[in-house]
């Protein structure tokens, strides 16, 4: 089963905390606005017309919150076929080779975010296919929103920093997609963390052990019991 990684460092617990409440914060605020929405259809046939959208982007918020999360907490699935018919130091090196591989894309994941959302909130891409090579002069949309969601007042101070002092009418788009980058950092992160747990010997690898037999075995129990 997936085993809660407890980090050592005062940065590892800082980023476990705000990782943890943004998480529950997203999935209360993805249910609170659900239930409203149903409520305004059933009783007042009327919706909120930003409702879906909102969802929308707070559930891919919560996706790449997760794929970090997972990593911390060992929940991602993997194949261990080769890795059980292994010496324990076989399966440390291949532990440390898929490692690096995980870093590398992450960190490949992570400047095609950035070049991704750089745009959206006036900043330059990095130029280089693969590796960044500085940055590049790059297209402003800052000024581009989303198409429902309303802007809230306390986040008008962005007007004057990434739309030349321009009221928004409705939330830009660089609000919402700057999870891109966040959650790919976050991520890379977090496999820099279990990558350096494995050299020291204190985790064997990347993804949880066993989790599909375990799950047949509790199928097969209630099966039985039926």
């Amino acid at each position: 089963m997936a085993e809660k990684y407890e980090p050592a460092s005062g940065l590892g617990r800082l980023v476990n905390s705000l990782e943890e409440s943004a998480i529950a914060i997203i999935l209360g605020l993805m249910t609170l606005i659900t239930f409203w929405n149903v409520v305004e259809r059933k009783l007042f046939n009327s919706g909120l017309i930003w409702g879906l959208e909102t969802t929308s982007a707070l559930f891919a918020w919560l996706v790449l919150f997760g794929m970090s999360y997972a990593v911390k907490v060992t929940a991602h699935l993997g194949v261990d076929a080769v890795l059980n018919v292994l010496p324990p130091r076989g399966r440390r090196v291949l532990a440390l080779i898929s490692a690096a591989c995980c870093l590398i894309y992450a960190f490949l994941l992570l400047k095609g975010a950035w070049d991704y959302w750089a745009p959206f909130a006036g900043f330059e891409q990095t130029g280089g296919r693969w590796f960044p090579e500085g940055f590049i002069k790059t297209r402003d949309q800052a000024w581009y929103e989303t198409d429902y969601i309303p802007m809230p007042d306390f986040l008008r101070f962005t007007e004057a920093m990434f739309n030349q002092g321009e009221a928004y009418e409705k939330l830009p788009r660089f609000i919402p997609y700057a999870m891109l980058p966040i959650g790919c950092a976050l991520l890379f992160f977090r496999l820099v963390q279990a990558t350096w747990a494995i050299v020291k010997g204190s985790r064997d690898g990347l993804i949880v052990s066993h989790e599909a037999e375990e799950a047949i075995a509790d199928v097969r129990h209630m099966n039985y019991e039926e």
